[in-house]
């Protein structure tokens, strides 16, 4: 049986996926970054699942790249081929996964660490937990998706100076320039974002997963293309059972029951 690198829980609809390499820091290996990527394809394919929580077992989150590992592949391996097999794949998923994907940053998250947390669609941080893009210490980029969110998140000129400077943002100036969306005491962190993942498993996430594949559009769609892609997925959504449920809750002045259908 294989080490379980990445811990697996599903409870009230909610799959939590926890990095477990906490004596490394839950720096990433290639068979952690697959095990990964096998738990945002049992999201997809699991109707039962309705949000994901992705968190880090010990002091950390994730301290990135495992250096060893690479370096031990010797002075031909191109690390481009690490990024495409063990992180585009996990960034694609969890942007690809039609139900939100919350991220609670229990510690450090640094590099691809980093990067990954900032792929989530809602993300909480732990006050004793700081993010630092790491890559510029050793002449590497940032990936993971690094210069595609931070930019976005930020702004250039603060995306720049985590790069190029290296500099560490605490949790409080994380949420500050809108780096994440909430940093919460470590002992109230677990027990806050299971509370909102509950939430979010219980309304309408089948309205949720139109709403990112329309933000996934934007960040390349004119405005036109993105008005009818609204258009578009608008009627998709007013086609759902969810809809149709929040509709007659509301006209029936109850508690909607949402089924993510």
């Amino acid at each position: 049986m294989s080490e379980q690198l990445v811990a697996s829980s599903i409870e009230e609809s909610v799959l939590t996926l926890s990095l477990n390499r906490p004596n490394k820091l839950n720096s990433f290996i290639e068979p952690m970054a697959n095990q990964l990527q096998q738990g945002l394809n049992e999201a997809k394919t699991n109707d039962k699942i309705r949000c994901v929580l992705l968190t880090g077992k010990g002091k950390a989150f994730c301290a990135g790249q495992d250096l060893p590992e690479v370096v031990d592949k010797g002075e031909d391996y191109e690390l481009g081929e690490t990024v495409r097999k063990s992180y585009n794949p996990i960034i694609k998923a969890i942007r690809h996964l039609e139900k939100p994907v919350v991220c609670a940053v229990n510690g450090t998250a640094a590099g691809a660490g980093a990067n990954l947390a900032l792929a989530c669609d809602i993300v909480l941080a732990s006050k004793e937990a700081v993010f630092v893009q790491s890559f510029s210490k050793i002449g590497l980029i940032p990936d993971s998706g690094g210069t595609f969110f931070l930019p976005r998140l930020v702004g250039l000129q603060r995306a720049n100076a985590m790069y190029l400077l290296d500099e560490k943002i605490s949790p409080e100036k994380a949420e500050e320039i809108g780096l994440i969306y909430k940093a919460v005491e470590t002992d109230k962190l677990i027990e806050e974002t299971q509370s909102i993942c509950q939430k979010l498993a219980s309304m309408p996430t089948k309205g949720f997963g139109l709403y990112k594949r329309a933000i996934n559009r934007s960040f390349s769609n004119n405005l036109e293309e993105h008005l009818e892609l609204e258009a578009e997925l608008q009627t998709e959504a007013g086609n759902t059972d969810d809809y149709h449920e929040g509709v007659q809750s509301f006209l029936e002045k109850r508690k909607p029951e949402f089924k993510g259908k």
